[in-house]
């Protein structure tokens, strides 16, 4: 299956969901004017990756640098998603990975681990 690339713009991450390795990765900023519109593709392809998933393997990585309020509630329902198909007994990993020197984005990753039950988290430092 080809894998689904959305280049970063200003305003929005860099997105490759590799369905034959089963990476997510988001990378970069998000503060997009019309948060559902840019994360539609993502949310429809995932959804069915997902559920077409069993007993499998899946890694999503973050490096968001900034985000906004909106784009934290794409995030949670990312979260979610991803729970939901740990639930099903697939091996869900999510890597949260910030800057050494950011704070904010470390407590963010902190306070997304406690909404994951099944879902593996962890959480990885970027040395600048």
């Amino acid at each position: 299956m080809d894998t689904l690339h959305i280049e970063a713009t200003e305003s929005t991450p860099e997105i490759t969901l590799d369905f034959d390795n089963a990476k997510l990765s988001i990378k970069g900023e998000s503060y997009p004017e019309n948060v559902t519109k840019c994360y539609a593709t993502l949310f429809d392809a995932l959804k069915s990756h997902l559920n077409s998933l069993e007993d499998a393997t899946f890694t999503a990585t973050f490096e968001l640098i900034y985000f906004n309020s909106s784009s934290v509630k794409i995030i949670m329902n990312l979260f979610e998603m991803l729970e939901e198909s740990a639930q099903k007994g697939n091996n869900i990993s999510v890597i949260w990975r910030y800057h050494e020197d950011d704070e904010t984005i470390e407590e963010f990753g902190e306070e997304f681990s406690e909404d994951l039950e099944l879902a593996k988290f962890s959480m990885q430092t970027i040395s600048d």
